[in-house]
């Protein structure tokens, strides 16, 4: 929805901006009740380990890094 706002309309908002927006026009999350008749879970399981890194690559590892917003000395 971002996206699409932004090509048509040629405004940018953020994700929860969007968000927000949708949810004041009256917009809301659809999640199905119950999972469909027709899945396939074997289907799933085999999609995952074929075909899913070639679609979402893994992500950059983890540097080592500090939680603390405090500079060592």
């Amino acid at each position: 929805m971002r996206t699409l706002i932004g090509r048509k309309f040629h405004f940018s908002y953020s994700v929860s901006g969007v968000t927000r927006l949708l949810h004041r026009m009256g917009f809301s999350v659809q999640v199905p009740a119950r999972p469909a008749a027709e899945r396939d879970e074997d289907a799933i399981t085999a999609w995952r380990e074929a075909t899913r890194r070639e679609v979402k690559p893994l992500g950059r590892r983890p540097a080592r890094s500090s939680a603390s917003r405090t500079k060592r000395v």
